[in-house]
């Protein structure tokens, strides 16, 4: 692929396997409908939620594109009182990412991050490059070995 977002950049540096994907024109699209063009089952495809606690941390929150954070399940993961989601216009000068292009690799400071359990049954997981209209696809192990992060069942059930 000719053109390299940050997120691939640091995969390339850090000698990372992953594979890059790019789709559309540029608009940002639902997670699912990602998931569908790039024929991937949307269990194996995530989206990252950037939340604010009742502490006022900052929290990042990586879950299947086809689900919904359960911001219950959320907050106990964080030990947090409560949590909600952030306002799109922080999230650019908060991350460096846009809504629809928020990757947990990359983000201007390292925030806790917490992905979703069901990734540990999957070889690998696709999510955002950092851009819209690319993905990266690599193993949850490797992106555990660069992205400081636990796992926690988050999602509605």
């Amino acid at each position: 692929m000719a053109f390299k977002t940050n997120v691939m950049r640091i995969l390339d540096r850090e000698k990372i396997a992953h594979s890059e994907y790019s789709y559309g024109d540029g608009t940002a699209i639902s997670g699912t409908e990602v998931a569908e063009i790039l024929g991937k089952d949307p269990s194996s495809v995530f989206k990252t939620l950037v939340t604010a606690g009742a502490s006022r941390r900052n929290y990042v929150f990586v879950i299947p594109v086809d689900r919904e954070l359960d911001l219950k399940k959320a907050a106990k993961a964080a030990g947090e009182k409560s949590i909600e989601m952030i306002k799109s216009k922080e999230l650019l000068p908060l991350t460096g990412y846009v809504h629809g292009g928020c990757s947990p690799i990359g983000m201007k400071k390292q925030f806790p991050t917490f992905i979703d359990s069901s990734c540990e049954g999957l070889e690998t997981m696709t999510f955002s490059a950092g851009k819209i209209g690319y993905q990266v696809e690599l193993s949850p192990q490797d992106l555990f070995r660069l992205v400081p992060c636990r796992t926690a069942e988050l999602t509605v059930q």
